[in-house]
């Protein structure tokens, strides 16, 4: 039996990770901004379960939180970081607050996360901090610029850390879910800059319109893919990716087909560049 501490859990993969954990067995901090929603969520977790109020973006509600997770279970096994949120719009229909609200969440709530857990980790001298990507964060997709970058940023804070942490016993890495069955296209977790009519005609208007009609019609199961994330951190050797879902093994896939593809045909110039010894 772990303890975990999942954001963001109130709904999404975050609920269906803490479900999937406590079906395991595991004590679970379930955190969240609206604790109703956790608490309706698991009417029947009993003490496995802590609910605690937890914006990402709020330094004091992190550092309670963790206190009071350590104080009920005795410490941490396992961090989610889960929490986070969407946007859409081409890059020149961003504006400055727009971009500074999602990497508050996406970005710098999640390294605040684990900056305040990693400490209870180390502590153990064992622990697995598994952060919730998107396919989105190796492949950037039109109209979600400012998105797919904070995953990318995810991404690449992860890539560091699991090497930083590795010889102190924790294991660090992303989860990239394909499209799954969530809220994550309504408008209480994806919001939308005020469209400009320069791109009606291009792809950023046609992701508008997907996005409107893929809301709830996603083909992936939540408890089907937060099984697999429990099954992983059991497994006792978490990857550096894990890919839940057919759209991020296709996506992944055909980005390394192209790069191989540049690298080779650039090795040769770009392989010129050394300093000639003479």
């Amino acid at each position: 039996m772990s303890v975990w501490f999942i954001t963001g859990a109130g709904r999404g993969l975050g609920a269906a990770m803490t479900r999937a954990a406590l079906d395991a067995g595991h004590q679970v901090a379930a955190t969240a901004r609206d604790l109703d929603k956790v608490r309706q969520a698991f009417p029947d977790a009993g003490d496995a379960l802590l609910a605690v109020e937890l914006d990402v973006t709020n330094g004091e509600q992190i550092a309670a939180a963790v206190s009071a997770t350590v104080e009920r279970f005795g410490g941490i096994d396992v961090l989610v970081n889960n929490a986070g949120r969407g946007h859409q719009g081409a890059l020149e229909e961003l504006t400055d607050e727009e971009i500074q609200a999602i990497y508050a969440v996406n970005v710098f709530g999640l390294v605040a996360v684990t900056r305040a857990v990693l400490p209870v980790l180390r502590a153990k001298g064992a622990g697995t901090i598994v952060n919730v990507s998107s396919y989105g964060g190796f492949q950037g997709v039109p109209g979600f610029g400012a998105y797919t970058s904070s995953k990318f940023a995810v991404e690449g804070f992860t890539e560091a850390l699991r090497g930083e942490v590795a010889e102190l016993g924790i294991a660090a890495g992303v989860v990239e879910p394909g499209d799954f069955r969530t809220d994550f296209l309504d408008g209480t977790s994806l919001t939308a800059s005020a469209p400009l009519a320069a791109y009606d005609a291009t792809v950023v208007a046609q992701m508008r319109g997907l996005s409107g009609a893929a809301n709830h019609q996603q083909p992936g199961d939540p408890a089907k893919a937060a099984r697999i994330v429990v099954e992983a951190v059991e497994s006792g050797a978490f990857p550096e990716r894990l890919f839940v879902g057919i759209e991020a093994i296709d996506t992944v896939s055909a980005k390394l087909d192209r790069v191989r593809g540049e690298v080779e045909r650039q090795r040769t110039v770009a392989s010129s560049t050394a300093i000639a010894e003479h």
